[in-house]
């Protein structure tokens, strides 16, 4: 027989894995946090401002209609606040989709961090 016989190298080899696995030290890395025991505490909402995209494109900021530089100024001052209001954004079902691309673009440049999307619940079915 001319070949080698690999078998007892692959026994070693498989030995010295097993061996090598079962001396690493267990990672045990903890992080410490004091939970609150009960309910959280009452807190006051924040301001919400509604920004609805009507059909046509134009702009309501809490029910009054607002130009875009309008609209730029004052999502910079929502995200300037200390306790930055939430921005709820209701784009008209027949809304452009450049429009609400834009009012999201504008919110992203002036760095609003509390946006959510309200009344999707209509669409939920088609």
């Amino acid at each position: 027989m001319m070949e080698m016989n690999t078998t007892p190298l692959i026994d070693v080899m498989l030995v010295l894995l097993v061996m090598l696995i079962i001396t690493i030290p267990m990672q045990s890395h903890a992080v410490k946090l004091d939970l609150p025991g009960g309910p959280p505490p009452a807190s006051i909402d924040p301001v919400k401002n509604r920004l609805a995209i009507t059909a046509h494109g134009a702009l309501l900021w809490n029910g009054k209609a607002v130009s875009k530089p309008d609209l730029h100024v004052l999502l910079e001052a929502s995200a300037a606040n200390r306790s930055e209001p939430e921005l709820h954004l209701l784009p008209s079902a027949e809304a452009p989709y450049a429009a609400v691309d834009e009012v999201l673009a504008m919110a992203k440049r002036a760095d609003v961090t509390r946006m959510g999307f309200v009344g999707n619940e209509a669409y939920a079915r088609f």
